[in-house]
């Protein structure tokens, strides 16, 4: 019974580095073809992550998504110049990196390290995108901000559910740039999109604590 329950202990005990899954959710569009409801017309979203456990309350991932965006001038209150009707879908492919900090330290293992098996979390970090619209691509720095939550189903198996807005340094991910006459700067568009996601990751790269005198 005592070697059975050491066994245990240190089943309990392990931690691994490295996440990875894939993910998949819906996407939201907020700009000049939408200024309110962003999922009025809501798209895919679909990818990957890959993450880095620093320890139980801080880690780096990194994801590739692709992400579809669509909007329509009918939806929206104000009018366009000459009341023109205009409607687009674009075709985003994401690639950014992001830092974690979970609220709680996240994890299994004795309880006195008081690792909890669902914890909340803020993310923030930057990225690249480039949007397929209208046959043509744009090119742009993205700033996602956000909050999400994981879950440990199990030893090395981890759901999660994340929702960040993503604020695009290119007024051209929707195919139309001064709309109303207005000379946009870089950090000034209207541009944002959101990505509600679902992921299940996997852990892998066993953590050698023992041999650096580390629990």
């Amino acid at each position: 019974m005592l070697l059975v329950a050491t066994l245990s202990l240190v089943t309990w005990a392990q931690e691994y580095r490295y996440e990875v899954g894939p993910a998949i959710g819906i996407t939201g569009y907020l700009g000049d073809v939408n200024r309110s409801n962003m999922y009025k017309m809501p798209r895919v979203a679909g990818g990957g992550v890959f993450r880095y456990n620093l320890n139980t309350r801080w880690a780096f991932k990194g994801n590739l998504f692709y992400v579809g965006l669509a909007g329509d001038s009918k939806n929206i209150e104000s009018k366009f110049p000459n009341d023109e009707h205009y409607k687009f879908s674009s075709h985003v492919i994401d690639l950014g990196g992001q830092v974690e900090f979970n609220f709680f330290h996240f994890g299994q293992g004795p309880r006195y390290k008081n690792y909890k098996r669902i914890t909340p979390y803020m993310v923030a970090g930057l990225g690249m995108g480039i949007a397929f619209t209208g046959g043509k691509a744009h090119l742009g720095m993205v700033l996602p901000l956000g909050v999400g939550v994981k879950y440990r189903l199990k030893e090395r198996l981890n759901l999660g559910f994340e929702f960040t807005m993503r604020k695009s340094f290119s007024d051209r991910f929707d195919g139309i740039t001064d709309t109303y006459g207005y000379n946009h700067g870089f950090a000034k568009n209207t541009e944002w999109y959101s990505v509600a996601a679902f992921t299940i990751t996997y852990e892998f790269s066993k953590r050698c604590v023992k041999c650096h005198y580390v629990e």
